[in-house]
């Protein structure tokens, strides 16, 4: 029996294959990750694997669930202020292969699409809110209040990917873009 396999707390085998789980996925994908490939990730068989998950699918939506657990506990989910962005960075950090799961996997799995999109609604809601006072024009601040969120996430994965190069100013870099949606819209920029 492997150092994995060894015998162990259900709480603490169930964290153990969501985190091969994570790994695995966030390489393939859903679609392209097997049962198998998941259980070789974990280092048990796939037996063990059904005794803590119904299917690949349950599987996937709780590696989902806890990414954005993970995610609200480091971020928040009802403001934008100056911690924000070092906040979602050191998220990202912390759970690359959650944070590229569920940002750039799940909303490609149309069966998961839900997770993604409820996400970026949110996101959407809370910057509408704070970018009220800073851009008149209603449309504007529609149109900003949609791209700042993804501005922010594409700029935090391209952060990941390439290295986490200069963690102590990628914050301030990051904002700089999201100012720069702000400004294009008429706004007064982020407010750091």
């Amino acid at each position: 029996m492997t150092e994995t396999a060894r015998r162990m707390p259900r709480a603490e085998r169930r964290e153990q294959i969501l985190d091969a789980a994570t790994r695995a996925f966030a390489r393939g994908g859903y679609a392209a990750t097997s049962l198998d490939d998941l259980a070789t990730e974990a280092g048990i068989t796939r037996v063990l694997l059904y005794r803590h998950f119904d299917s690949k699918t349950d599987l996937y939506r709780a590696v989902l669930d806890r990414a954005c657990a993970r995610l609200d506990d480091s971020v928040g989910s009802d403001n934008f202020d100056e911690t924000s962005i070092p906040a979602l960075l050191r998220a990202a950090s912390e759970d690359p292969e959650g944070f590229r799961l569920l940002f750039r996997h799940a909303a490609r799995e149309p069966e998961f699409r839900d997770v993604i999109d409820a996400l970026r609604s949110s996101s959407t809601d809370v910057a509408r809110r704070h970018l009220a006072d800073r851009i008149p024009d209603e449309r504007w601040r529609n149109w900003a209040a949609r791209l700042v969120p993804t501005v922010a996430l594409e700029a935090v994965i391209a952060w990941l990917d390439a290295g986490q190069p200069d963690p102590e100013r990628a914050p301030e870099r990051i904002g700089r873009a999201i100012d720069g949606v702000i400004d294009a819209a008429g706004g007064t920029g982020w407010g750091r």
